[in-house]
């Protein structure tokens, strides 16, 4: 799922060195952490959220078919 979320993050991205993906284990789901570059965040995020959100259900997607839950924070 990290590699998931890296993979899209860096194809939307202008410097896709600057992405960073880390993984916190929770007790009943894992919590992941993306940070971009800056001058980035808006192309994450999109017009009214709609970016993030998308990548959030692709998450949950592939979360659910490995029995786990999944969330995603963006900094």
């Amino acid at each position: 799922m990290k590699e998931l979320i890296e993979y899209i993050a860096r194809s939307l991205v202008d410097r896709p060195e600057a992405v960073r993906v880390t993984q916190v284990e929770g007790e009943q789901s894992v919590i992941f952490e993306l940070q971009v570059a800056p001058d980035d965040m808006g192309k994450i995020i999109g017009k009214e959220g709609r970016i993030a959100n998308a990548i959030r259900t692709l998450l949950k997607v592939a979360a659910a078919r490995e029995g786990k839950r999944a969330s995603l924070e963006i900094i």
